[in-house]
């Protein structure tokens, strides 16, 4: 499988990079900055550009079956910014199947279910500015007619793997606090080979 993976010098993203390169799958980085990339495979193609950039993404995803998104807002608007453009690449060149990492915060609130979380009583964060940017790319991707989904994690420290976790479709798993940034990797890459979440989102949590 070729797989295009954005955001691979991410926490999340590394993760993703060394799972499909032990399966010996072709994986296509796109990177601003390729010194970051702290891999090199056979299998690996590194390109350095910018998500933001409608050009960059065009030659990135020559010959790709699925993109994987695990860039991050950046503390700006870069996801809603750069999703137009992934999903213009995408329709030009035929390809169907986007996997993003989301927040817990566009999932719907389990107390205020007509609520997203982040605008619910259930949000904890003083700022709103990453979960605002998240529900903006969220909305632009339920516009399209891509195959996509959006893993959405709470709490994301580094941790390890466990294997062990609970996933539910659009809320949080009850009492989910915490999942780990490589358990996080790996079932959004186990999402390459499942159709059990195409057109949703999927909360994760231990």
């Amino acid at each position: 499988m070729n797989i295009l993976i954005l955001g691979a010098t991410g926490r999340v993203g590394s993760h993703i990079v060394r799972f499909a390169l032990q399966d010996h799958h072709h994986v296509t980085a796109l990177v601003r900055s390729p010194e970051k990339l702290e891999v090199s495979n056979e299998h690996l193609t590194v390109i350095q550009g910018n998500a933001l950039v409608y050009d960059d993404i065009s030659r990135a995803i020559k010959e790709t079956d699925v993109v994987i998104s695990a860039l991050n807002t950046d503390g700006t608007t870069t996801l809603s910014d750069s999703i137009p453009l992934i999903i213009k690449a995408m329709e030009n060149e035929g390809v169907q199947r986007i996997i993003t990492i989301g927040t817990a915060g566009i999932l719907q609130s389990r107390t205020e279910p007509s609520l997203l979380r982040y605008l619910s009583s259930e949000s904890k964060r003083k700022s709103k500015q990453a979960a605002e940017d998240h529900h903006k790319a969220y909305d632009i991707l339920k516009l399209s007619n891509l195959e996509w989904t959006i893993v959405c994690p709470t709490y994301l420290p580094m941790g390890q793997e466990l294997g062990k976790y609970r996933v539910e479709r659009d809320v949080l798993p009850e009492d989910g606090r915490e999942i780990s940034v490589p358990d996080t990797a790996k079932f959004a890459y186990n999402q390459l080979e499942s159709t059990e979440y195409i057109k949703s989102r999927v909360g994760i949590a231990y």
